[in-house]
């Protein structure tokens, strides 16, 4: 069943095609344009050339009005006419700045690379060489295809960015108002049980189960203060995360099957963060509850692996799971995302606002082979000492 994730990523991708396919269609016909109009230019040229072999004509009965029109309608198009030593015979349509003096030789040469002539065959047998360039209009018309699909793309860009800072302030508050709203609605049975509990414990003192029940409730009000802490800057304190871990783990312990082996590696000299330890216990949680769900038939084996690399703690979280297809490790930590039949796709997505935008640090796939298993990396930065 597809996610509504995959949903939206489909429809993006849809929007994405389109607008390039019209950005091709677009630059499609203005090169197409372009190439009209110098496929015409050229003809013009070819047509001037003519003149100018008919104005050379010692044929007297030769009706020169139309040859000289020709050579006067030419009012935008640049002409350089050379004999065959490149001797200049005569311009048209070059800037005077050009033209100071002399046309220089490597004016000429520049002039001649745009690879544009045209050869003028005389009656008495010499030749001229007739070189021609685009006209101020065509260049122009030339650069604004690309100019205006780099306008395009700018606007483009921002209409994305704004689309996404949009959406994502609107996630963001949605986030804020479940989180402070289950907070609220946490708070009055946690109340009313830790009443209760007191009662029970003056009727029955000596009662194991109740010390149980206590911790469950104990339990409860720590995920009422996780809640009610997303939203807003948690304040920081230096802790030793392997006793982080460690409180983290023997609370899963006790709630995940036997079938399932929980192994730890964690770095014997004591590394100290800056962390809010509710928030980052939730991430924990929330990645081993990922990892025995992602473990076939509830039997295999959780990995947890604590390792120093420069100044920052990487803590590995590996399980023997399904595994997660390469292509889906940046998109399981977008919200909404979800493989499980029930679920709204939040947690992997709320774990990684708390590492990155919380705690300054990073959460990520460290590696991952279908039907072998998962490892994910928490980087932290280290106090200094």
């Amino acid at each position: 069943m597809p996610s509504i994730y995959d949903t939206r990523q489909k429809i993006k991708f849809i929007f994405i095609f389109a607008a390039l396919l019209i950005a091709c269609i677009f630059l499609y016909i203005s090169h197409k344009l372009v190439k009209d109009l110098s496929a015409e230019e050229k003809n013009k040229i070819e047509i001037w050339a003519e003149a100018t072999r008919l104005l050379a004509s010692d044929n007297p009965d030769l009706d020169l009005t139309l040859p000289l029109q020709v050579m006067q309608s030419n009012t935008t198009i640049p002409v350089i006419v050379l004999d065959h030593q490149n001797n200049i015979i005569t311009w048209k349509n070059i800037d005077q700045a050009d033209t100071e003096g002399f046309i220089s030789t490597e004016f000429i040469q520049k002039f001649k690379k745009k690879d544009k002539q045209i050869p003028i065959l005389f009656e008495d047998g010499s030749i001229q060489y007739l070189y021609y360039d685009d006209s101020v209009l065509l260049k122009r018309l030339s650069y604004y295809p690309s100019i205006e699909l780099l306008i395009m793309s700018v606007f483009f860009l921002i209409a994305v960015l704004a689309l996404s800072s949009s959406k994502k302030a609107e996630q963001n508050q949605v986030w804020v108002g479940l989180s402070k709203e289950t907070a609220h609605q946490l708070g009055t049975p946690i109340s009313s049980l830790m009443a209760w509990q007191s009662l029970l414990k003056e009727q029955y003192k000596d009662d194991a189960l109740l010390e149980e029940m206590g911790k469950d409730v104990d339990r409860l009000r720590t995920i009422a203060e996780r809640f009610s802490k997303v939203g807003s800057k948690p304040e920081l304190e230096r802790v030793r995360l392997q006793e982080i871990i460690g409180n983290t783990l023997n609370y899963m312990s006790k709630r995940i099957s036997g079938k399932i082996k929980i192994t730890t590696n964690l770095e014997e000299t004591d590394m100290h963060v800056k962390m809010c330890p509710p928030l980052f216990e939730w991430v924990m949680e929330n990645l081993i509850k990922n990892a025995v769900d992602a473990i076939p038939e509830g039997i295999g084996d959780i990995t947890i692996e604590l390792d120093r690399i420069g100044h920052k703690a990487c803590l590995y979280i590996s399980d023997t799971g399904k595994g997660i297809a390469k292509n889906k490790h940046q998109t399981i930590f977008n919200p909404g995302y979800t493989t499980k039949k029930r679920g709204w796709g939040l947690g992997l997505s709320l774990a990684k606002r708390i590492i990155q935008e919380y705690h300054n640090g990073k959460i990520f796939v460290h590696s991952s082979t279908i039907n072998k298993g998962t490892t994910f990396c928490i980087e932290l930065n280290l106090c200094e000492v």
